[in-house]
């Protein structure tokens, strides 16, 4: 009988241990996937922690066609700032424009390369990974920027500090706030502005640039 309950206590302590290992295991695995899923969500999350959030939104075929029919006649190197999942970018290529992206989201960045290189355009789509305040514009003649309301003022004083001479900007959803736009294309969440040679507006109509 004594010989019986040792081994009854044994068999207890057994199943005790491998259910405490079972735990740490399930624990570990949780704890992992937890840091996982966090590390994945942190680049969608953090923007809505700057002063200026410029959430992924995807552009609309209706909205592609609308910056392309603003861009027509035009050639030469391509800027989207707030890039996302590089349709802009990819179908400007296609239209025979050398076209760069800008994007925080190391993710979407990472998803538009992958598109670049399954399309065959990784020679003239190019993606980085860059605040978009800190990205040169000067080289760039043409401009495309899905932006929000609140950060039309500070994007057009930068522009104004870096535009070249003969340049478009395309702003999509929302207009700069002191520019006069030559043409508006589409309706509603659709609708694209565009602006030629901004620089040279402002100074005949405002004369705060004037040198």
């Amino acid at each position: 009988m004594a010989g019986g309950s040792v081994k009854e206590v044994d068999v207890d302590s057994i199943s005790r241990r491998r259910l405490s290992k079972t735990g740490l295991i399930l624990i570990s695995l949780s704890g992992g996937a937890a840091v996982t899923l966090s590390v994945i969500c942190l680049p969608f999350v953090s923007p809505a922690l700057r002063r200026f959030c410029l959430p992924y939104v995807p552009a609309t075929a209706t909205q592609i066609k609308n910056v392309m029919s603003a861009l027509a006649g035009r050639s030469g190197r391509l800027i989207d700032l707030g890039s996302g999942d590089g349709r802009i970018v990819l179908t400007a290529a296609k239209a025979g424009f050398v076209a760069d992206g800008v994007e925080l989201n190391p993710w979407l960045v990472a998803y538009s390369k992958f598109q670049a290189f399954r399309l065959g355009f990784c020679n003239c789509a190019r993606f980085y990974c860059q605040d978009l305040w800190k990205f040169n514009l000067k080289p760039y003649p043409n401009i495309v920027i899905f932006g929000v309301q609140e950060m039309m003022p500070q994007l057009e004083m930068k522009l104004e500090k870096e535009l070249c001479n003969d340049v478009h900007v395309v702003a999509c959803r929302f207009p700069f706030p002191t520019w006069t736009p030559d043409a508006t294309l589409g309706a509603g969440m659709d609708t694209v502005w565009v602006y030629k040679n901004p620089l040279r507006i402002n100074v005949n109509s405002v004369g705060h640039l004037a040198s």
